[in-house]
């Protein structure tokens, strides 16, 4: 059987899901029955400097997008740091890491960018046990005009800067989560890299607005009459956290740099996904928040029985495995030719593909007598649309055309040998196959 057991910059926990720096791990109390319902860590909801507590608003603190079902795709909130008192939340680490030893236990923090406010408070996060610190260079609103969060994340001087204020300051693993709300998420990384960083998480949230209220004509969630920006996450968010990911996976100057997952993580399919391409645990919020903490044992038991399949002993024998099949669209093989094909067995007859191919594509997808739908080889692409609006499954398929077989489209001969963009007579800067 599948042994979950992850060892991350030397931290073990019973698996690799970890709860995020939410209001999920506000508290005690929560985290104790995260823990009892099987989560294998989590990361304390970001703490910051001693004084007076953040002020949070007394109002909505989130808006939604739904899917047709109800289902919801993405959650934008407009909540801050703890509101709690700096010592509770210590008190509280320490009790809960002393009663559950075998589980991780990350504690964020944003303090100002000074150099004293985090030589102060990393000696007392340090005493409570607590195996590590996330430094939160993410949030998009609210503490990113106070000059933290985000306004970070955005500079990599400061987020190199500050990760070495930590790494003199602190003894244990420090992780820095990076924000999403950047061009290219490869410089921040280096510089946690250059500062010192033991590992990185990402992504935290995309500063956005997920609607307006056409009856008060103010952005949601909505505090007397008024709305802000807040930070977008759940299942939407999965595709942008997967890219960047795999950008550090992949990048020379960050390959081998440890990697918390984050951004829409709701099944064991997902975790596996984030983990395929480099990430050694992977960091939930949106699922807990919507399904309960229980959701963690669908996760586990899906994860477990999965890797048995497949005949994966432990979370490392898989961990990065898709990496060195991400590349650039340069190096794609232009001589790969597949077409379409569906199978009029399991067709229902619903006219999708027929409907996205001829208003919207290429018009290869002929209707004929009866409402029988069939591939036009001379106009197929393959450009898999006809897959993806296809409500039943593996009902139409890519099927690769053999070398020595005449591509109807273009009436050429598929050719056996790779041949990509940068060789391609059509690209002035072409050159030959290195």
């Amino acid at each position: 059987m599948a042994d979950l057991t992850t060892e991350f910059l030397g931290i073990t926990s019973p698996n690799p899901f970890w709860l995020a720096s939410a209001p999920p791990t506000d508290k005690e109390y929560n985290v104790r029955r995260a823990f009892e319902a099987g989560w294998g860590g989590v990361v304390w909801k970001t703490l910051g400097a001693e004084g007076p507590p953040v002020v949070n608003v007394n109002g909505p603190r989130y808006g939604a997008i739904w899917g047709a079902d109800r289902r919801l795709l993405g959650l934008n909130n407009i909540e801050l740091i703890t509101d709690r008192p700096l010592q509770t939340n210590l008190d509280e680490i320490t009790r809960v890491k002393k009663d559950y030893p075998d589980r991780a236990i990350i504690v964020s923090i944003m303090v100002p960018c000074e150099e004293g406010a985090w030589r102060d408070i990393l000696p007392r996060v340090e005493a409570t046990g607590a195996d590590g610190i996330e430094l939160n260079f993410g949030c998009p609103h609210g503490m990113s005009e106070r000059g933290m969060g985000s306004a970070v994340g955005q500079v990599p001087e400061y987020i190199q800067m500050v990760t070495e204020w930590c790494k003199q300051y602190y003894s244990k693993p420090v992780i820095v989560k990076l924000t999403p709300n950047i061009t290219d998420i490869r410089y921040p990384a280096r510089a946690a890299h250059a500062g010192g960083a033991d590992a990185v998480s990402l992504i935290n949230t995309i500063s956005s607005i997920t609607s307006v209220n056409l009856d008060s004509f103010a952005p949601e969630p909505t505090i007397d009459g008024k709305g802000s920006h807040g930070g977008y996450c759940g299942p939407a968010v999965k595709p942008i956290a997967m890219n960047m990911v795999a950008e550090i996976a992949r990048d020379p100057q960050t390959a081998g740099l440890p990697i918390s997952g984050i951004g829409g993580v709701t099944t064991w399919r997902d975790a596996a996904e984030f983990m395929a391409l480099g990430c050694g645990t992977v960091q939930v919020c949106t699922a807990a928040m919507t399904y309960g903490f229980r959701v963690v044992q669908e996760m586990i038991s899906g994860l477990s029985h999965w890797m048995d399949e497949k005949g994966y002993a432990s979370t490392a024998d898989f961990v990065g495995k898709a990496v060195p099949n991400v590349t650039d669209w340069q190096y794609l093989n232009l001589n790969y030719i597949a077409k379409a094909r569906i199978d009029q067995d399991a067709c229902i007859k619903c006219g999708r593909c027929y409907a996205a191919c001829e208003d919207t594509s290429h018009q290869a997808i002929w209707m004929k007598e009866g409402r029988v739908f069939e591939v036009n080889d001379a106009e197929c692409v393959a450009c898999n649309l006809c897959v993806d609006v296809c409500p039943v499954e593996n009902c139409i398929s890519m099927v690769e055309l053999q070398p020595g077989e005449t591509d109807l489209r273009t009436g050429k001969v598929v050719q056996a040998d790779y041949a990509n963009w940068t060789m391609h007579p059509n690209n002035p800067m072409s050159k030959a196959a290195e």
